[in-house]
Order: C-alpha cells, then structure tokens, then sequence
C-alpha cells in the first residue's frame, strides 16, 4: 500500500515532463498507476474475507501517535475499488476529451493523478491524524481541479468556494478528531471505533467531525459549492463530485457509525440533513436546464440519500448503505460522462437546444438508459437491489416502533419518486425529439471516447445479479452493527414485500411528476427560496471583507511605532495580570556575583539611557551594539564562551546591517518624521523595562528544583558524543527547533531581498572576469623596477592608478578606496574563512558551531564588500546566495529525514571513531552534516543582506547619478 502510494506521487512529479512529449496520450501513464491498486486491492479480497484486514505501518513521532498506518477492512476495501476503479476510466476517457494542445495538460494530469493517489490513501489510513492530512489534501487538489480552466471568471470563484466551505469544515474536524484521540489515548481509528467511549467530550468531538463530512459531502447547509463546482472539466465532476471526494464525507461517517451511531444527537441530525438534502437537491434538480447542474443536483440528493441510510446505525441500513455508495458511484459517474461526451460532440449541455440525439447516437442513449435506470432504482438494475435492501431496512425498523424508521421511509420514498422525475427529465432532455428544436448534427460515436462510460453503465447491470456474491464481503462491514434479530442479504428479487410496492409507487410518482412538468415546474416558479445558502455566503464572504477592511484601516496604519505600543501593552497587560495574582515572591535579590558584571551593566544601562537621548541614527546603532556586546560580556563571564562568541559575532553582522540600511535614510532622527506623544511612548517603555525585570526576579526565585539543564552535558556526551553542550543541542537534541529557525533564516533573507529586488531575486552581482584577476595578481607581484619603469614616481602616484590589493579595487571611486583597508582585509580575509571551517568542526567539542561559523565567514564576506563595493563582493562570492541558502536547507532536513528510510527516529544521529595515519585518532558524528547545512544557510542570509542592502543600493545609486549627469549636460 505504501510502495503504491509512492508510485502515485513520483509519476506525478514526472507526469508534467511527459506530457510535454506525448501529449494527451499520458493519460495511459496515469491510469497505469490506478489500476495497478484496483488489481492490488482485488488481490486482498481473501484477506478481507477472512476477517483479517492487510495492515502495513511506519513508526514516525509515536509520542504524537503520528504514525503512517494503513489498514484494509471490507468498507476500506469496496472503497479502494471505487477510487482506483473509477479513476482509471476517467484518466482513459480523458484522452478523447481533452484536446492534443490543450493549456494546462500537464500540470491538470499531474494534479488528478495526486487526487487519485491522496484519495486511495485516505480511505486505507488508519490514523486519524494521516487521515486529516491526506483529507485536506484531497481539498487543495480538488480546488486546482476545479479552477483547471484559470481563464474563466466562473472557475476561479467556483475553486475558491470549494476551498473555503470543505477546508473550514476540515479545520473544524481537526478538533473533533484530536479531542477524541485524547479521550480515547489512540489515533488509531479502527481502535477508536472498537473503545467507542462516551460522555460530552466525545458527544461535542463527534459533532465537531460531522461538521467537517457534511461540509465535504455537500450536505445542507453546504450543498452550494457542488453545483458551482460544475465549472470544472466533465472528468472532473465525474470523478470528484460522483466517486470520489464527495463521498468523503459519507465514508467517514460510515466509519464512526459502528461505534457511535448511538451517539445522542446522531441520527436525529444526520437522518434530518440526510432526507432534507435528498428533497432540496431534488426539488433543485427538476428546475435545471444544464445537463451537468441536473446531474449535480441530482448527486447532492442523492449524497442526502447516503447520508440519511449509513448514519441509521442498524445492520440492515449499514448493508443497504454500502450497496447504495457502490451503485451511485457507477451509474452518476457513467451520467456524467455521457454529458461530457454530448457537451464535446454537440457544443451545448442546455435541454431545451438538444433534440433528436436519440436516433443520432443510440449506443450512448442505451448507456444513458442504463445509467439513469440504476439511478431511478428500476428493477433489475444495481440501484433498485440497493434501494429495496434501503427501503426494507427501514421498514424493520419502523415495524418495531421506531418513529426515526417511519421518518426515513416517508422522506426516502419521497426523495426517490423525485429522482424518478429529475431521471426521467435528463433522458427526456438529452435525447428526446422536440417539437420546434432544430435537431442535432449527426454525432460520430468513437468506441473509445465510449467505453469508460459504457463499462461504468454495464457494471451497474451486471452489479445487480450478483449482489447475492457482493454482499458477502459487504457483510464484513454491516456485521459490526448489533443484530436486529433476522438477516438481511442482498439480492437481485425478493418479491412483491412492502418493499418493492414502495418502490413501485416511487417510480409511478416520479413519472407522473415528470409528465406534468409543466405543472410542476409553474408551481415551482412560485415556491420562494426560504434559505438560499449560495446567497448566504456571498454575504457571509461580503461581510467579511467590509470587517476586515475596517479593522485594517483602523489598526493597519503603517505606523511602526503604533504597532509596537499594541503589541507591548498587550504584553504588559497580560503578563502584568499574571504577575498581580501572583503569590510566590523570592525571600531575598542578588544583584551581581562579581564587580566585573557591575560595571558591565552599568555600561549597558549607560549606553540604554543615551540610546534614548540620540539624535543621530548611526549614533543609536552604535550605542544599541554596545549593549549587544555588552550581554556578550556577561555570558563570557557566566561560562558560556560559545553563546559569548555568538553574541559577538551577531551584534557585529547587525551592526553592518543596520550600516548599510542606514545610508538610505536620513542622518538624523526625526529629520522627516518627528516623535509625538513622547509622554506615552516613554511610559510604556519604561512599564516593560520594570515589568521584564520584575519577571526575571519571580521566575528566577521561584525555582526549587534542580534544573533539568544540570543534566544536558552528560546527555550531550551520552547522545550526541560532543562536549561543546550548546551545538550538540542545536544539532542533536533539539535538531527539531533549530531547522525551524534555519527555515525562518531562509525566509528572512528572502524577504529582505524581495523589498529591494522588486522583479527577481536571482543572484545579479558584477563578476570579475578570469583575465581581469590574473592581471591584478601579475601587478601586485611585478619587481619594483618594472614599476617605476611604467611611470611609477614613489610620493605622487594618482589613486585612481595605483594597484589594487583587491580583484575589484580599480573599479571603486579614488576618493572611496582606501589602502589601508584594502591590504588588511587581503591579508585578513583567507585566514577568516578558515577560522570559520576550524570553527565549523571544531564545535562539536569546543565553542564554535555552524552559525558562529557562518557568521565569521560572513563577516569576511562584508569585509570584501567594504573594502571592495559591489564588484569585490561578486568576486569574493562567484555563486548565487539562494542556491546556498537552499543547499544549506536541504542538507539540514536531509539529515533529519533520512534516518526515517533506515527505519530510525527522525534526526538520528551515527557516530564514527578511526585512527587514520598523519591525522592521527579521527571522531565524526553525522550531525555534523546537518551543522554543515547551519553553516552554508547563514552564510547564505549574510550574502543576501550584503547583495541586497549592499550591492543593489549600490547599483541603484549609481544609476540615479548617471541619470542627473546625463539629464544636466543635456
């Protein structure tokens, strides 16, 4: 089951390139993959059978119960077979319907491969929380599959739709299925169903998920975004909205029925929703002029129908509900791609312009008949076997007593005698001679554009007589409900029972309906909408959007200092009013351990003071280092030279940083923009400053117990064979946390290069060519005389002649370049690289590590671009920052995720001992990789800064100066 559902997202990845090459023809590639899980399904039957379900599992974060469990009962079964079964002749069909050109090919390809593959997986998971991510998953591939045609206004509003009610109602259920695995202490769902807990945290959990299978199932109050989602390509609607992702929800609710069918408040809602969607989609239904909105609201009615006999509880309804999903997922995916087929040959889906298709393609009318037979539930067919088991189901139970019973048979046989007449309607419309309706050209029926619907149609005839076989396995499912003291089997006749009248009258109710048409359809014109829940969430999203513009405008104003003031006295009320309750207060407060901390202190807080007091913006940036260095100070002092060397070399890179932003603004503060409301900025400074002290005090005193951190050397040593405690940390034991951080490093530097490179982030730098640093270095070793002899005249040389210690010296203004400079950071710059390499691989056992590692390279980086502009930076770094950032990243979660494959915990780190000669007694742990990762990330965020606030200022500067010269001599 795993390896298939590798196969699935690998072919997926290269079906974009394939397609390039062979056009629509690779939807024979996809539909291998499908078909192959049909048949590997197919092969389980015995297991099934057998009442041993196949299980295959990969331990991932157990303490989470996030495991990758998949399992195979008799319903996970049937629906495996639907989705690969159904898949596979929709992919084929796809190769008729789609032209050879058409936009978009590959990538719509590769995203129904991934839906297939997504939906295979969650109707086997058998953790609840796989299922939630393969369950959102199937929703973002549905709302690409939907909004295929990005051309049309309808698409886009019908994929967004689509994408916020069943993502809402996902989010929803998330809840609900993380309250009852903690209720229950499994994820597992099959374990789940067997505890079946009760009490009013699982009654809310419970409701909570059927919030999130209505939404997907397109039940009412959600019923409106299937029939918007008709936009879609017809092998869409024929698949997602017939086989596949909306029978979603009504899978997850035939799950949970075994176990919490008795749930209070279960089948009152799900009976009443499930009969009240069945009528409206009906009712909806027989108003419908497109072929494929009648179809979609003939399957929201018929989803109500799902819903209304798997949420019985009773093992009658639980087998009838099974045969019913099978036997609608064949005939209304067969319906819909006769429409697509009629819409591709004809040009119109509209009833009222079709006439005479009947004489003009009879092969595709007698697939039609037999299609909607099944769905009107004609005797002989899958969907009267599976309508009469519905109907006798219920009949059991209302013989018993039960008013839920008489309830469902009134409204079933209600819904059904509306289905005969929305079938009769779509027979009538597409094939039927009109009177005053110009007949349809002849249509040219290919076998091949005809066979997937036709296989669909038969396999409901052939379905029928062997239901007797079917519904053996099916039993596996229904025999976990309680016995109702007789048992019900599936079969093609069970004669004329009360049943089969019902049945009876539903169709002679249904045609009657359709033969009086006009009748009806006038008496529906009168009938006013009481909710239109379509119009409701247009106001709903309206509404929304006038709130949120108003809270933007109020609260969103550009202003960072008004941001600041909301976030800190947020902080200031929330943390103050956990410290006013309060009642543990340290006994005594200890200054300082050393007077070498009191005067550094002193020192900070003197530079804190005058930072408030400057007036000049480099004079702030100079004084907020002081303080920087100043902590650095104090944790030198405290015995942590590594977070001391950190310290250092972040406030230095800040400092460059905030140099090189600070050319772009103005000398001094206030120049442009004066301070207001001194009075109050000062006063909510000074209530965090006395509030974050006062904190440190309780939380410091408040410890009684030794701290855990008194035990991490050893565990450094134990775990991650290293005694440098604070890297081993970062790589090893909370590995975790720091490749989350490395990930919002990558992002950082994205975002600083993206508010300057307003097209592209792509590397741009000036290069030095070859030639050019050839001819720098010759210079620089050229024998005196050569010198003076070019001209040389010690004392009055130009600057703008004079060598360069740099590759890229010459290419600086005379009066920016200085000597001094240049040689120091020539001499400087090779051994800072290699200090930051010992540094990289020393860490692991004495202060360094990749980040105080990356940082010093990058500080030989800005020393290049200091002394050298642009052009000595491109030298300096031949390659692009994003390339490095991304190699870092990959390394990092590479040494991460690897483990996993080799059947290990996540992060896992080896560790290798040798004596190798000349090198002597040689240790390496492979976290060190994933410091390499560190190492190559920060250096990339350094280089972004410096291309970016750097460089690119640069570039534009002299761009703007070219301009005032070029626009004053004109």
């Amino acid at each position: 089951m795993i390896v298939l559902l590798g196969a699935f997202a690998v072919v997926s990845l290269v079906v974009p390139a394939l397609t390039r090459r062979w056009g629509v023809r690779v939807f024979f590639v996809t539909a291998i993959i499908p078909a192959a899980a049909f048949i590997f399904t197919l092969l389980q039957t015995p297991a099934v059978l057998a009442g041993t379900p196949p299980t295959e599992t990969i331990p991932w974060i157990s303490q989470l119960n996030l495991d990758l469990s998949f399992r195979v009962d008799t319903l996970s079964w049937l629906l495996s077979l639907v989705v690969t079964g159904v898949g596979t002749l929709v992919m084929l069909y796809c190769i008729k319907y789609f032209a050879a050109d058409e936009t978009g090919l590959g990538r719509f390809a590769a995203v129904f491969l991934a839906f297939t593959g997504t939906m295979y997986g969650l109707v086997i998971a058998d953790n609840v929380y796989l299922l939630f991510i393969l369950w959102e998953a199937t929703t973002v591939f549905s709302f690409l599959l939907i909004g295929h045609y990005t051309g049309r206004l309808a698409s886009r509003i019908a994929a967004m739709q689509a994408l916020i009610v069943t993502t809402a109602g996902g989010l929803v259920m998330l809840v609900g299925l993380v309250m009852l695995a903690e209720r229950t202490g499994t994820a597992s769902l099959a374990r789940l169903i067997d505890l079946a807990p009760e009490g009013t945290v699982v009654t809310i959990a419970i409701m909570l998920i059927l919030v999130g299978a209505i939404s997907k199932s397109a039940i009412v109050p959600f019923q409106f975004w299937l029939p918007s989602a008709m936009a879609a390509p017809t092998p869409v609607s024929a698949y997602l909205h017939a086989a596949a992702m909306v029978q979603a929800g009504i899978y997850l609710i035939a799950r949970l029925a075994p176990g919490f069918a008795q749930t209070p408040g279960w089948q009152p809602l799900l009976l009443g929703l499930g009969i009240f969607t069945m009528l409206v989609g009906g009712w909806r239904a027989l108003t419908q002029v497109d072929l494929k909105l009648l179809l979609a609201y003939g399957t929201v009615s018929q989803l109500g129908f799902l819903l209304t006999v798997v949420s019985f509880g009773t093992r009658t309804a639980a087998l009838a509900g099974v045969a019913l999903l099978l036997a609608h997922a064949l005939f209304k995916s067969a319906l819909f791609l006769t429409v697509g087929l009629i819409d591709h040959r004809v040009g119109t889906r509209d009833l009222t312009k079709l006439s005479g298709l009947g004489r003009e393609a009879p092969f595709l009318t007698i697939i039609a008949i037999i299609a909607t037979a099944s769905m009107a539930g004609v005797p002989f067919t899958a969907g009267f076997v599976a309508k009469e088991s519905v109907l006798a189901g219920f009949l059991e139970s209302a013989s018993e007593g039960s008013a839920l019973g008489w309830i469902a048979i009134i409204g079933v046989a209600v819904g059904s005698t509306l289905t005969v007449a929305y079938s009769a309607r779509f027979l009538w419309g597409a094939f039927a001679s009109k009177d005053g309706v110009e007949t349809v050209r002849p249509l040219h029926e290919n076998v091949w554009f005809l066979s997937s619907p036709a296989i669909l149609a038969a396999s409901g005839l052939v379905l029928a007589p062997l239901f007797g076989a079917v519904g053996t396995v099916l039993e596996g499912y229904s025999q976990q409900f309680p016995s109702e003291g007789y048992e019900y089997s599936l079969k093609l006749w069970h004669g004329f029972d009360a049943a089969f009248f019902i049945s009876a009258a539903t169709l002679l109710g249904g045609l009657a309906l359709f033969w009086a048409r006009t009748q009806v359809f006038a008496l529906q014109s009168r009938v006013p909408a009481l909710v239109d829940s379509n119009k409701l969430y247009r106001s709903t999203l309206r509404t929304l959007d006038r709130v949120s513009l108003r809270v933007t405008a109020t609260t969103q104003r550009g202003s960072l200092p008004f941001y600041l003031t909301v976030i800190l006295l947020v902080m200031v009320g929330s943390v103050g009013s956990a410290l006013a309750l309060n009642r543990t207060w340290p006994d005594s407060i200890r200054l300082f351990d050393s007077p070498a901390q009191l005067a550094v202190g002193t020192l900070m807080i003197v530079a804190a003071i005058a930072l408030v007091a400057a007036k000049k913006r480099f004079q702030a940036a100079v004084l907020v280092g002081v303080v920087g260095y100043g902590m650095a100070a104090l944790f030198a002092f405290h015995g942590a030279p590594d977070i001391a060397l950190t310290q250092v070399l972040v406030e230095t890179v800040t400092l460059i940083a905030f140099v090189l932003v600070l050319r772009r603004l103005p000398a001094r503060l206030g120049k442009a923009h004066g301070s207001s409301r001194r009075v109050l900025r000062a006063a909510v400074g000074i209530s965090v400053g006395l509030l974050m002290g006062v904190v440190a005090v309780v939380a410091l005193g408040a410890r009684s117990a030794a701290p855990i951190s008194e035990a991490l050397p050893q565990l450094a040593y134990d775990i991650g064979h290293g005694s440098n405690v604070v890297n081993v940390v970062l790589v090893d034991i909370r590995g975790w946390d720091t490749l989350g951080e490395l990930s919002v490093i990558v992002a950082a530097a994205t975002g600083v290069a993206s508010l300057v490179f307003l097209r592209s982030r792509t590397d741009n730098l000036p290069r030095v060519s070859e030639a050019r640093a050839r001819g720098t270095i010759r210079v620089r070793l050229k024998p005196s005389r050569e010198i003076v002899s070019s001209g040389y005249v010690p004392g009055v040389q130009d600057p703008s002649t004079r060598n360069a210690w740099l590759l890229a010296g010459r290419k600086l203004a005379p009066e920016n370049r200085s000597i001094l400079l240049e040689v120091v950071i020539r001499l400087l710059f090779h051994p800072l690289v290699v200090l930051s390499l010992y540094l990289l691989f020393a860490g692991h056992n004495l202060p360094g590590g990749g980040f105080a590692a990356g940082l010093v390279a990058g500080l030989a980086l800005a020393g290049r671009y200091l002394a050298g502009g642009r052009y000595e930076l491109g030298a300096a770094a031949p390659f692009d920052a994003g390339r490095v950032l991304g190699v870092g990243l990959v390394l990092a979660a590479g040494t991460a995720t690897v483990p996993l494959l080799l059947g290990a915990d996540a992060l896992t780190s080896t560790f290798f001992e040798a004596t190798i000669p000349v090198l002597g007694h040689v240790e390496f742990s492979t976290s060190t990789i994933f410091d390499i990762g560190v190492y190559l990330v920060v250096i990339g965020m350094v280089l972004d800064v410096l291309r970016s606030l750097g460089a690119e200022i640069d570039r534009q500067r002299e761009e703007s100066s070219e301009s005032l010269e070029s626009g004053s001599t004109i």
